[in-house]
């Protein structure tokens, strides 16, 4: 407490110091204004005082005056909460006197909605009984459009009662419109087949022009016409009593029932169909597909006509939006359909007889298509092949029939060489018998499995197909090893051109629309099995560009396959380059530096030490030109020319020293000799031997060019270090131009500056020497 007394009285001391410093100051003189400052001081002490006392005296005020409103607030809640729970007791005690009255109100409106129901549900059975009756009286009196009419309205009242719980009334109404529904259509079908029969339907053979229509053509075509629409106009009925449910099977979407008239007329087709093909008949044979199927496209194609001609004007006047040929050929093809069906399973453990017959329906397919112009959006045959047992077994032996087909013509004696080999114009890629058999066992098997409609299914083929190009590369590289004691054979050329042949034939069906199409579909299911199954490991980048189409699903059997050719390549350069060698032993040891000039020479020659060279570099250029294949054989003289213009450079330039002769010589060698040995296959040669002709330049520049470049090469050379010494020791300089436009003028562009000071090293003929 002594210390904060004494630090108060500090501050106190502090303040009243400065302030006498700040009114008062040094001047003395102004101590007269003491009195003053007092009288100022003792007044705002007094205006204080009174302002504290104001504002003590009026806070207890408003105190106050907040207690009293809360008083009063008070007050009023809780005479509202008394007048809540009187109106509360009193609406309690009103409920409870009108429950009763609640109660007997309820049962009778119960009992009312009960009578209003029974009296609707007597109200629908009296106008099934109405509708019934007049149906009655229309069949009476032979009014058979009124008696339609009825049924329809009979339908309509069918569908609207099937989310009803009234299932005796469901029922009830479902009995009577099926009665009537079949006595009307027995009725019109008895007719309508006899006016069919009248005009000679079905046309089992194909139809004949008769001489001369029968005499009432007119009424018969008049009565087909109000028969068929009278059937037409019963469609809707017949399709809700009839409750036909199909199973579902991959790639087979719903397609609506056949059209009444159509039902009935192919009736007779449908019973003369199991009669041949079903039971014991000699004609329902398991390794006879092709006999229904064939049976079946040649009733289409004999009716075809009449539908045309007969029943489809009559459906364009109903409004009925079908095709009359179409119905016809969908409902001749649901008897195929039941057939193989049921012998499809039976076939799955007899693989000649299950190859044929999914050779039939293939072909059936094609001709339905095409011949019968069936519409691609409606299911075919195919579906029945798209069962995971028949679909596994068509895969199972499709593979197992490939394999033994490739073991055959490997094993062939013509297996590598080339069927085209005496068409030049048809042996461009040379492509040997085995490998152009593998590619059309392909296409084959693509053309056989391209028809399906199912995506997933055809992925699995794609798949096979790969299988069977990475066996046929692996069984190429064990051939490839066999004969790669000599690269420079028949055989191991002819499998250098089935790798190249396999390529070629794959990038074009990388860029094929339908295998873009399965490259979007094995996307599109790439978290899927089949997906899976094609794409493999394959990065996210990865399958983004293949769903840009920036790749192909060929695209690693690609990268194999031009591993295995490079590989073979690079052996068959190195087995000539080393032919070449030691034929160039002699023409490397010549004695360039004591050649005789040009000007001491009649007649410039080829050195006789090359000749052995040129001899076999013409001789293997040759052979290989007749055993490869003209992209490869590009490949393999232009890897020659760059391993042969290295080989030159390095080992017959550098690992000498020429006179003027010996360089002369040189450059008649290369110039007039080598270079236009493949002056047959490019108009420039000398460009692949691009060291050996700078080279040349170099050596037979004359002895003053020769000086004044080797001096700026040397220049440039300690102005190069020079310019080094000061960059690293923090100086600068200007640098001279670079000697590079020099050798340009001179026509060397590929041998460096350092190079060709080289070659003028090897120079002999030097002023002084």
């Amino acid at each position: 407490m002594n210390k904060d007394s004494e630090s108060g009285d500090k501050t106190l001391h502090n303040f009243v110091v400065d302030f006498i410093e700040k009114e008062v100051g040094s001047d003395l003189q102004s101590l007269r204004d003491v009195g003053e400052l007092l009288e100022k001081r003792i007044t705002e002490k007094k205006l204080l005082e009174e302002q504290v006392l104001t504002v003590s005296s009026s806070v207890p005020l408003k105190v106050s005056e907040a207690l009293m409103a809360a008083e009063e607030a008070k007050t009023s809640l809780e005479c509202l909460l008394q007048r809540e729970r009187v109106l509360s007791n009193t609406l309690q005690q009103h409920l409870q006197g009108a429950q009763s009255w609640m109660d007997r109100l309820g049962q009778k409106l119960g009992q009312v909605d009960t009578i209003e129901r029974h009296m609707k549900y007597l109200q629908c059975l009296q106008h099934i009984e109405e509708l019934s009756d007049g149906i009655q009286q229309c069949l009476m009196t032979n009014s058979v459009w009124e008696a339609i009419s009825a049924v329809a309205t009979m339908a309509g009242l069918d569908v609207g009662l099937q989310e009803s719980g009234c299932s005796h009334l469901q029922g009830f109404l479902r009995e009577t419109l099926r009665f009537w529904h079949k006595i009307i259509k027995d009725r019109l079908a008895s007719d309508f087949e006899e006016v069919l029969t009248l005009l000679h339907w079905p046309f089992i053979s194909p139809p004949t022009q008769s001489l001369a229509p029968p005499a009432n053509a007119l009424e018969i075509s008049s009565q087909l016409d109000l028969l068929a629409s009278q059937l037409i106009a019963l469609q809707t009925s017949d399709d809700l009593i009839s409750e036909k449910v199909s199973g579902s099977r991959p790639g087979l979407s719903s397609v609506p029932p056949l059209s009444l008239p159509i039902q009935i007329m192919l009736l007779p087709l449908v019973k003369r169909f199991r009669y041949h093909f079903t039971g014991n008949r000699q004609t329902n044979s398991l390794s006879k597909p092709e006999w229904y199927l064939t049976q079946v496209l040649m009733w289409m194609g004999n009716n075809s006509a009449f539908m045309d001609e007969r029943i489809q004007p009559i459906l364009d006047r109903t409004g009925t939006n079908v095709n009359a040929r179409v119905e016809l050929c969908r409902g001749l093809l649901s008897l195929a359909q039941e057939k193989l069906a049921s012998d499809a399973p039976r076939l799955l453990y007899d693989d000649t007889l299950f190859c044929h017959l999914v050779d039939e329906l293939l072909q059936f397919e094609k001709e339905l298509r095409s011949t019968h112009s069936y519409p691609a959006t409606m299911p075919g045959v195919l579906h029945i092949l798209l069962e995971e047992a028949t679909l596994q077994k068509w895969l199972t032996v499709e593979k197992k029939m490939a394999v033994e087909k490739v073991d055959a013509m490997l094993s062939a004696e013509g297996a590598w060489s080339s069927q085209y080999k005496d068409i030049s114009d048809m042996d461009e890629l040379k492509a040997p018998d085995c490998a152009e058999t593998f590619m059309t066992l392909l296409l084959v098997i693509t053309e056989r499995y391209r028809s399906l409609p199912c995506a997933r299914a055809q992925l699995k083929f794609l798949e096979l197909q790969r299988e069977l190009v990475d066996d046929f590369r692996i069984r190429l590289t064990q051939v490839m090893k066999e004969e790669s004691r000599c690269p420079l054979g028949a055989r191991y050329c002819a499998v250098l051109n089935a790798a190249n042949y396999m390529s070629t034939i794959l990038g074009d069906w990388g860029d094929n629309v339908f295998f873009l199409q399965l490259q979007q579909a094995a996307v599109s299911l790439s978290e899927e099995e089949e997906g899976r199954a094609v794409l493999g490991g394959l990065e996210m980048t990865e399958v983004g560009r293949l769903a840009s189409l920036e790749g192909s699903l060929f695209e690693g059997l690609l990268a194999l396959l031009e591993r295995l050719r490079g590989d073979m390549m690079g052996r068959l350069l190195d087995t000539v380059m080393r032919d070449v060698r030691e034929k160039a032993q002699p023409y490397c040891q010549d004695r360039w530096l004591s050649l005789p000039s040009q000007c001491d020479q009649a007649t410039m020659s080829l050195s006789s030490s090359a000749c052995p060279m040129m001899l076999c570099m013409r001789d293997h250029l040759l052979n290989l030109q007749q055993l490869l294949c003209l992209p490869l054989f590009q490949t393999a003289w232009q890897g020659l020319a760059d391993r042969l213009d290295n080989f030159l450079y390095q080992d017959v330039i550098h690992c000498n020293h020429f006179n003027e002769g010996g360089a002369v010589q040189l450059q008649f060698d290369m110039t007039r000799n080598m270079f236009p040995l493949f002056g047959h296959y490019c108009k420039r040669p000398e460009n692949f031997f691009k060291h050996v002709k700078e080279a040349c330049i170099i050596l037979c520049l004359n002895v003053g060019s020769a000086l004044l470049l080797r001096d700026l090469l040397r220049e440039s050379v300690e102005e190069r270090i020079r310019l080094e010494k000061e960059r690293t020791g923090g100086g600068g300089g200007e640098e001279n131009p670079s000697p590079e436009s020099a050798l340009n003028e001179l026509g060397v562009y590929r041998l460096a500056p350092c190079d060709v000071l080289i070659l003028l090293n090897l120079r002999a003929s030097w002023p002084g020497q």
